[in-house]
């Protein structure tokens, strides 16, 4: 591929079946590349081992094809990449911006100090001033670890980040937004049974694969403040962003696999074309 062709990508996780929220984003996304010239690459995010089934992974290559979508191969899946997630986050490591959490989540919601943005219980920082003995004795006595970004160390060396957007439509014109990566408070990048998390896999795929733009629902606007400040912290390049709307149910609700959300593939078996499920949405 040329090297100055935009880049996008489309990284669904293989935990369930995809529904019209991912045929949406997927659309987008295609659409948003035919639009600059540039072309879709798929990811397959598949860190978590436990939820992600092969069967799945199946499901969404076959459901992506019937809308209509192609992609170069090799497809990149998380899973083989365990590797260079690990370098990263020694590389975060070593700047001393790492330290171990051996806290439960019934400990982390007893002593939390707020909220972050997705409404999770905002870790109070019990662990990070844990003293060398008592991780020692911790890791002696086999306490299951995560390790966390010391988010004050962290934004002391970068000090303000912003990054690029565009929206609705990837040609609009570009605006600058200030991150704000603090209302996380001191996030987890490796978790207790993967050598990762989303958002460290993502920041070093998306560098990785030379992204140019990446969409993204707008439930996923808040997070992007975290990637820039790990863009910066690894010296790696921040893509512009385009943040699309999110479809809901007749609730309201976004839709999502864990409730249920019709999937694409009952949609299919119902007698639903690939143009039905364009026009549904919004895309001709």
């Amino acid at each position: 591929m040329s090297a100055n062709l935009p880049l996008l990508r489309f990284a669904p996780s293989p935990n369930g079946l995809l529904h019209l929220g991912h045929a949406y984003s997927a659309l987008f996304t295609w659409q948003a590349a035919s639009q600059l010239g540039g072309r879709v690459l798929l990811r397959i995010e598949d860190i978590d081992l436990e939820r992600c089934k092969p069967e799945f992974d199946a499901a969404m290559l076959r459901d992506l094809a019937w809308l209509g979508l192609d992609w170069p191969t090799p497809v990149w899946r998380q899973s083989q990449r365990f590797a260079h997630y690990s370098a990263a986050a020694d590389q975060l490591r070593a700047l001393q911006l790492l330290y171990p959490c051996f806290c439960s989540r019934r400990t982390i919601a007893a002593h939390a100090s707020g909220t972050d943005p997705d409404g999770a219980p905002l870790y109070a920082g019990n662990c990070r001033h844990l003293n060398q003995d008592d991780i020692a004795a911790k890791f002696g006595r086999g306490e299951p670890v995560q390790y966390r970004l010391d988010m004050d160390r962290a934004m002391a060396m970068t000090g303000p980040l912003s990054f690029t957007l565009v929206g609705p439509s990837a040609l609009d014109r570009p605006q600058i937004r200030y991150a704000r990566p603090q209302r996380w408070g001191d996030i987890v990048l490796q978790r207790k049974q993967t050598p990762t998390s989303y958002h460290l896999s993502v920041v070093v795929d998306d560098a990785a694969q030379a992204i140019t733009h990446v969409t993204r629902g707008r439930d996923m606007e808040a997070a992007t403040d975290i990637h820039i400040l790990l863009q910066f912290l690894l010296g790696l390049p921040s893509p512009i962003y385009n943040f699309h709307t999110l479809i809901r149910d007749e609730n309201g609700t976004k839709l999502a696999k864990s409730r249920g959300s019709p999937s694409l593939a009952s949609l299919r078996e119902s007698g639903w074309t690939p143009q039905q499920v364009c026009a549904q949405l919004g895309f001709a």
